[in-house]
């Protein structure tokens, strides 16, 4: 019979006969069975008879009501009826205490889903439920392989950027006479830009075979959906999508040219204060006090700002002055060619302002700016191609940040494959239906 209790414990097939608390006020519950597919062996699956021994376990279980609960199972050890069968005797169990589990299967569940779902460590999930880590790693390994797609859906725009893991593994190889990487630092990642399926996979190394590996394990007809890819300036990258992608339009992230733009002018700076100084900057010199403003865009300074960093640059001396304003300008160049993205610009507009960088970039004698051109010039039709559609790689640099997240929380891996399985459950909250961790 089925009664209120029994109802609010939510344990399929087992009855509560009474709740009583122990010395330390804890909730007892003395349960017994109320399935009669129990009685059936569960190797024939015949109805059994006759009785031969009744034993008592004590399964762990979930908090109830937010309270801690001790579960008191008294069941049945059956003999089985059909004497052909090899298992001559069994005990009884439901779904959520299989037989000579310590644990029911909702609280496996639950402690596996604390890891892949809300955000929590291992060691965290495990003091939580008071469970042991192994426990618990198993638990989420075999959530985790429940609810992520063994293969994942196609995909318009996709984005591939490495992160790195942590040091290399070497180790001799006789045969070859030198040194082979068993564990490779980097790891690139492969991500949904169009959709919501966040992390699609992660594979070691930072090689184009490592790319084209994956790539072309997925299928045809998966390929060919794959109208754009997002990366940043790599030529392992571009090699790769070059030789298993060719028809899809390959664009580079803007942020990685603003990151260009801004290393010529910090290296324009350190260079000439070297130079003409004699030594490092120090916070006594004008050009270092500002250096964090030179790395700023003009358009998102106040007018008062800018004219006071030109005012500063104007001040100093011609040698030092007049480079950092040079590669100052060249910068907001490039950024004012960055900014006509997702603003449909004619292509007369985007070539003025190319021009413009590239005469500038000329009419220096700045290497440093000369390197910026070329490297402009060699990723142009990529950096184009980002102008023409607004495509960015932010999501595949926003799941790097999520990763390296997850192995700070983690206090690192020492284990990838543990990693990988980690970062994918958390880069796939949003896509399953648990966009909030807390």
């Amino acid at each position: 019979m089925v009664n209120d209790t029994t109802r609010l414990l939510g344990l399929d097939g087992l009855v509560a006969e009474r709740v009583e608390l122990d010395a330390a006020g804890v909730p007892v519950v003395d349960l017994s069975t109320g399935c009669e597919q129990a009685r059936c062996c569960p190797q024939c699956g015949q109805r059994a008879v006759r009785v031969k021994q009744w034993t008592t376990t004590r399964p762990r279980d979930l908090t109830v009501a937010g309270r801690a609960v001790r579960l008191r199972w008294r069941k049945r050890r059956w003999y089985c009826a059909t004497l052909a069968c090899p298992r001559k005797s069994f005990t009884e169990q439901v779904a959520q205490v299989p037989a000579r589990s310590r644990l029911t299967a909702r609280l496996r569940q639950a402690a596996g889903a604390a890891v892949a779902d809300r955000g929590r460590t291992i060691v965290q999930a495990a003091r939580d439920h008071g469970l042991s880590w192994s426990i618990v790693a198993a638990a989420f390994t075999a959530h985790a392989a429940a609810v992520l797609p063994t293969e994942p859906e196609p995909v318009a725009v996709l984005g591939i950027d490495e992160v790195r893991r942590g040091k290399p593994h070497w180790i001799w190889d006789e045969r070859a006479g030198s040194w082979t990487v068993t564990a490779d630092r980097w790891h690139v990642g492969f991500c949904d830009l169009s959709g919501g399926q966040g992390l699609l996979a992660q594979v070691e190394g930072r090689t184009t075979t490592t790319v084209t590996g994956w790539l072309a394990a997925r299928s045809p007809a998966w390929r060919e959906q794959v109208t754009a890819v997002a990366i940043d300036m790599c030529t392992v990258f571009k090699a790769a999508i070059r030789q298993v992608l060719p028809h899809a339009l390959l664009v580079v992230d803007h942020f990685h040219v603003v990151q260009l733009g801004n290393r010529a002018v910090t290296e324009v700076r350190r260079r000439v204060t070297l130079t003409q100084r004699g030594r490092r900057g120090r916070s006594t010199d004008p050009e270092w006090r500002i250096r964090n403003r030179l790395t700023r865009s003009a358009a998102r300074m106040s007018g008062k700002h800018v004219d006071r960093l030109a005012d500063i640059l104007d001040n100093l001396p011609a040698k030092i002055g007049a480079p950092i304003l040079t590669a100052w300008n060249a910068k907001e160049d490039l950024l004012d060619l960055l900014a006509t993205a997702r603003t449909r610009p004619d292509r007369e507009l985007v070539h003025g302002l190319l021009h413009r960088f590239y005469n500038r970039c000329a009419a220096s004698d700045l290497p440093e700016l000369h390197r910026l051109a070329t490297t402009i010039e060699t990723w142009w039709p990529q950096i184009n191609a980002f102008l023409t559609t607004g495509i960015t790689n932010a999501g595949s640099e926003g799941t790097n940040r999520v990763i390296k997240t997850v192995a700070r929380d983690a206090y690192g891996f020492r284990n990838p494959e543990n990693q990988r399985l980690r970062t994918r459950t958390a880069t796939t909250r949003r896509h399953r239906g648990h966009p909030n961790p807390a």
